[in-house]
């Protein structure tokens, strides 16, 4: 009896686990989000292994992908061939995930706090905030532009790091890749891959 409890007991605290949601309010959102993966980048009882899974978790959840990498490949997103849209996305969510688990290692020990919220409209607010990092206390401001078009589920369309948006450099990135070789979206899903698997 005490075996079926304990069992019961952990199967409740798993779902409770992937049911798991944050706040719909942007602000609260961010915070609750951020200060999560700050936690779980710090535990030193997660390897290596279970941090990147928990960042994928958490950015296949919370951060907008899909509309990322169709941004992110600008114009050829209208003519290029579906299969090859298809393709490219998959290899830019692998790409993504990579990108931000390597960057976000960075982070693990670091005080984090929100600084304001700007509702630019229905569908998106930027919430301001700035991270100090433990080991040079240099503070680095963060926008985080959060889409609410669904206003029960909020999505991270793109960070602004001291005036820069991530979204629009690798946008810029993309476009360089791609007017070296011809438009073709073959060679940046190529290049999308190489990356990933270094």
């Amino acid at each position: 009896m005490k075996k079926t409890i304990t069992y019961l007991f952990i199967i409740n605290l798993l779902l409770h686990t992937a049911v798991q949601s944050y706040s719909s309010n942007p602000k609260e959102f961010i915070s609750e989000l951020v200060n999560d993966a700050i936690s779980q980048l710090s535990n030193n009882n997660l390897n290596k292994e279970q941090k990147a899974s928990y960042i994928k978790k958490i950015a296949l959840e919370n951060v907008d992908i899909n509309a990322l990498g169709l941004y992110t490949l600008g114009e050829l997103r209208k003519s290029a061939d579906k299969a090859d849209i298809a393709k490219y996305q998959k290899s830019f969510e692998k790409y993504f995930i990579k990108s931000l688990t390597s960057r976000l290692s960075e982070y693990s020990k670091t005080k984090f706090q929100i600084l304001g919220e700007d509702k630019k409209s229905s569908n998106y607010t930027i919430i301001n905030s700035k991270i100090v990092p433990d080991e040079d206390n240099q503070e680095i401001k963060i926008d985080w532009r959060v889409f609410t078009k669904n206003p029960d589920k909020p999505l991270i369309r793109d960070l602004i790091v001291e005036g820069l948006s991530l979204a629009r450099t690798q946008k810029e990135e993309f476009a360089s890749i791609l007017s070296s070789n011809n438009n073709d979206i073959k060679v940046l899903i190529a290049k999308l891959e190489e990356f990933v698997n270094k």
